[in-house]
């Protein structure tokens, strides 16, 4: 079964130490059942010095699971569960089912 979060989507996050935040997923990692969110579960990363780079301590953002985060609808500013139907094309979308609305245009 395909993962329902890709690239690109706004979520929020549902549990864990960052419930609540919002942001944009950059990378799904369906093998791990893992996806990166921009601004959300930030760790820090000591980096050595290079010729590009002058080290330090950076923050970057790591993997939080699927499981945690859900779609935000962004009229209600909540999250929504998200199901796939087939239109009269026989195109496969996927839908909101807190509004019924197709989510893929």
């Amino acid at each position: 079964m395909g993962l329902k979060i890709k690239k690109g989507d706004k979520v929020i996050v549902i549990a864990g130490k960052n419930k609540g935040a919002i942001g944009e997923v950059l990378k799904v990692f369906p093998e791990k059942n893992k996806a990166m969110v921009r601004g959300v579960n930030m760790v820090k990363r000591h980096t050595k010095p290079t010729q590009n780079d002058p080290g330090g301590i950076k923050e970057k953002e790591s993997l939080i699971n699927i499981s945690n985060i859900g779609f935000l609808n962004e009229e209600k500013n909540k999250p929504t569960r998200i199901g796939f139907k087939f239109l009269e094309d026989g195109r496969k979308v996927r839908y909101s089912k807190l509004t019924g609305e197709v989510i893929d245009k």
